[in-house]
């Protein structure tokens, strides 16, 4: 099998934890390693959640620390949704597991540039370290393959009437790699939104009866209680796992070919991606939008990402 390389950039976070879950065994991805920024929570605490799960889950993978801060604003975390240490509602085993000590653009430019074959970037928290990749190396462009990532919105945001999370954790960041020239695709809420951890998602995962189905079990019901607090969801949308999802099955969402732009006027729509769907503007198309799920077929790819571990 032709498998895809990858680099995961992610803050995590609930949600990120399946999507290295489901990136870190899968037959047809070779996982390259993590890159961690703040965002979901602090980078000390998201990146020492990004060890945990590569320990317990035995994905032997580079992991690297990146950046603290955003490019221009001043650092945002999400600790309503995901808690005081950023993955709530697991008990892991005492950490072993090391720090690669390069920092997580050093890795990034080093990864692209000594691999034979082109690198895909998934990016589920924040921007930042890809966009001081690119900055610091702008030759990794060339050897980019494309660029995945969760976030935005054609529709609503989750923290502004017109933003979405991690776009807003850094919309300088996500500027630079929408102008970047590399294929991008968007995999925004639009239709994270629709894979809701309903309660009878749990009980299916349960099932498995896994290490990686007992971790599911556990983050999501602290997951979807925090959820319900501060939203009202009775279930949570389990946004990251959607990029490596459609990664594994790239029929899993519908896609549309349109201009995308990054709010970074530092008003009231400051982060937002808008989205030309309709082609009013007839400027240059940049971006693939995730506009449609199939969510059946996202929780079957859940499920055999589940499975996968012992």
């Amino acid at each position: 099998m032709n498998k895809r390389r990858i680099i995961l950039d992610c803050d995590p976070g609930h949600d990120d934890a399946f999507a290295i879950l489901l990136a870190g065994n899968n037959p047809s991805i070779e996982l390259l390693g993590l890159t961690i920024e703040s965002g979901n929570q602090t980078l000390h605490k998201t990146g020492k959640n990004a060890l945990n799960l590569c320990q317990y889950l035995d994905i032997d993978v580079p992991v690297c620390l990146g950046a603290r801060n955003p490019i221009i604003k001043e650092v945002e975390i999400c600790d309503a949704i995901h808690g005081e240490t950023g993955l709530d509602g697991f008990d892991f085993p005492e950490l072993k597991k090391e720090y690669d000590r390069r920092h997580a653009a050093v890795f990034i430019i080093q990864s692209i540039l000594e691999s034979k074959k082109k690198v895909t970037v998934v990016t589920t928290g924040p921007m930042t370290n890809l966009a001081l990749a690119i900055r610091l190396e702008p030759n990794i462009l060339k050897n980019i393959e494309e660029v995945v990532f969760m976030g935005g919105s054609y529709q609503n945001g989750n923290v502004s009437p017109a933003a979405e999370f991690n776009i807003l954790c850094d919309p300088e960041a996500a500027y630079i790699v929408l102008t970047s020239g590399l294929k991008v695709t968007m995999v925004g809420l639009d239709v994270t939104r629709q894979a809701l951890v309903m309660p009878e998602v749990i009980e299916r995962m349960d099932k498995v009866n896994s290490k990686a189905s007992l971790l599911f079990t556990k983050l999501m019901k602290v997951f979807n209680e925090n959820q319900r607090r501060v939203f009202g969801f009775l279930g949570s949308p389990l946004h990251d796992p959607v990029t490596i999802a459609y990664l594994i099955d790239p029929s899993v969402i519908d896609l549309e070919y349109v201009n995308c732009s990054i709010d970074i006027s530092h008003g009231p729509s400051y982060g937002r991606t808008n989205c030309d769907m309709f082609d009013y503007l007839k400027q240059p198309k940049n971006c693939y939008v995730a506009k449609g799920i199939d969510v059946d077929k996202f929780w079957n790819i859940v499920e055999a990402g589940l499975r996968r571990y012992s």
